[in-house]
């Protein structure tokens, strides 16, 4: 059995649930019924360095939002299946329509709806605050929440093991000018 940095170094796709994983789980309904999420920006960075690698990034989440879609915008994510209610459907649709293999995908989930997409996947994560079953399912757990940096520390962790991260790393403090803080 493969261990868990050489499945980190396997993937090139990086699938995400939304509530629960890339928020803390939380929806905030003002007194008109808008709904609103709130993204974490740490997650948001973690995603661009992703891309920036040529590494793909998609949603499979089970509720469909305005708030997500914008999100998804902003960040440059156009595999987005939302309002999915057979999450393991939408997995077969992506790995059709990318021809992409199963051990190349990594799926981080939360709550038991996820269960189906991390069982059919090269890498399955939980984040540290999943339900419990989910957590037992996975491969690897982050030390961070849901919505609190899991994402950032699921998509480091793919770039150190892919041996990009170094220079990632290298190249923002290069065009950062680091040396120059008043």
């Amino acid at each position: 059995m493969a261990s868990i940095k050489d499945k980190l170094s396997n993937i090139s796709l990086l699938l995400l649930d939304v509530d629960g994983v890339l928020t803390n789980g939380q929806v905030i309904y003002d007194d008109d019924g808008k709904q609103t999420q709130i993204f974490n920006v740490k997650d948001g960075l973690g995603i661009r360095l992703m891309q920036e690698s040529n590494l793909e990034v998609g949603i499979i989440t089970g509720r469909s939002s305005q708030a997500l879609l914008h999100r998804c915008h902003n960040l440059g994510i156009d595999l987005l299946f939302d309002g999915i209610r057979d999450k393991l459907d939408a997995l077969k649709t992506i790995i059709k329509k990318r021809g992409i293999e199963t051990d190349k995908i990594a799926f981080v989930g939360d709550d038991l709806p996820d269960l189906p997409v991390m069982g059919n996947v090269g890498l399955s994560i939980a984040v540290a605050d999943a339900h419990p079953i989910v957590k037992n399912a996975a491969d690897m757990v982050t030390r961070a929440a849901g919505g609190n940096g899991a994402v950032r520390e699921v998509c480091e962790a793919i770039l150190k093991a892919n041996g990009m991260y170094d220079s990632l790393i290298k190249k923002l403090l290069s065009n950062g000018k680091p040396n120059d803080r008043k």
